[in-house]
């Protein structure tokens, strides 16, 4: 199987020096969706294990009672099943949100990480059938250790239009 373009952008970075890697990553991600780049999330890890984002608790995408916002906690667990949808998704395919469930349990303690991961079968499914869609597992923790919300993200895929 061909690599994807998010696989392939990705490893052009590996010619920048160590230290540079974090940040360009984090730019080239983050110009690729507007929002993400603004918000600023940090992409940590991004591999066919794997995708690991967190967003860190300042001002900027707090609430009102000091946490992380509702709509920033919805976006970093919307990029993280994205981008690990994206990493195995054909360059003929195009990745749709279909839907997503956030259940809100209680409040954030600092900083916010989510992890999203995909069984083989999913990887099979993803790369085999030119049309569907499947839920892609997230689980965002804070600082705590504790999953402050519960989420089920319904991602699509369709052939791109030529």
């Amino acid at each position: 199987m061909a690599a994807s373009t998010l696989a392939r952008n990705l490893a052009r970075l590996d010619r920048l020096p160590a230290l540079l890697r974090p940040w360009a990553r984090d730019r080239l991600l983050g110009r690729a969706v507007p929002l993400v780049g603004t918000a600023r999330l940090h992409f940590e890890q991004v591999d066919a294990e794997q995708v690991v984002i967190s967003i860190a608790n300042r001002r900027s995408v707090q609430n009102h009672i000091g946490g992380v916002h509702a709509a920033a906690m919805a976006l970093l667990a919307e990029t993280a099943s994205g981008f690990c949808l994206g990493w195995h998704l054909p360059e003929d395919r195009l990745p749709l949100i279909k839907s997503f469930k956030v259940d809100f349990k209680r409040r954030t303690q600092g900083d916010l990480r989510a992890v999203a991961r995909l069984s083989s079968e999913q990887v099979r499914q993803i790369q085999a059938e030119p049309k569907g869609e499947l839920l892609v597992p997230v689980v965002v923790t804070d600082q705590s250790g504790e999953s402050p919300i519960d989420c089920a993200m319904l991602w699509a895929w369709v052939p791109k239009k030529r």
